[in-house]
């Protein structure tokens, strides 16, 4: 399983994790993507907005491998902010490859991109 170097462990402040410390023994957790609906609470939806902009920081809009990042967190993003980078995608793989949605990410999360770093 690849570590990201330099990737925030945590949203700062608060216990959203967004990586992992080892591999899991059983495998991967699968990636699902997950329904997110207008009433989630506002600590949920910061927690999303700070792992898209790590994400970003780091990557851009290059593929990136899933390695150690948080399998929860990246179901909140998939299909519509992260995609697969590759086909056929593996769901339960460390190794799978991922990348950003530039455009999407722009029309979901337009605070990340209002004159912060990410503009």
């Amino acid at each position: 399983m690849l570590k990201h170097k330099g990737f925030p462990s945590r949203l700062p402040g608060t216990d959203f994790q967004f990586t992992i410390r080892r591999a899991n023994k059983d495998g991967a957790t699968r990636l699902v993507p997950r329904e997110r609906y207008a009433d989630r609470r506002p600590a949920d939806r910061r927690a999303d907005a700070g792992f898209l902009a790590a994400l970003i920081e780091q990557f851009g809009d290059a593929p990136f491998e899933r390695g150690n990042l948080d399998a929860g967190r990246l179901s909140w993003l998939l299909g519509r902010e992260v995609l697969p980078a590759e086909e056929p995608f593996d769901p339960e793989s460390y190794e799978a490859l991922l990348r950003v949605d530039i455009d999407c990410a722009r029309t979901a999360f337009p605070e990340l991109f209002a004159g912060g770093p990410l503009a």
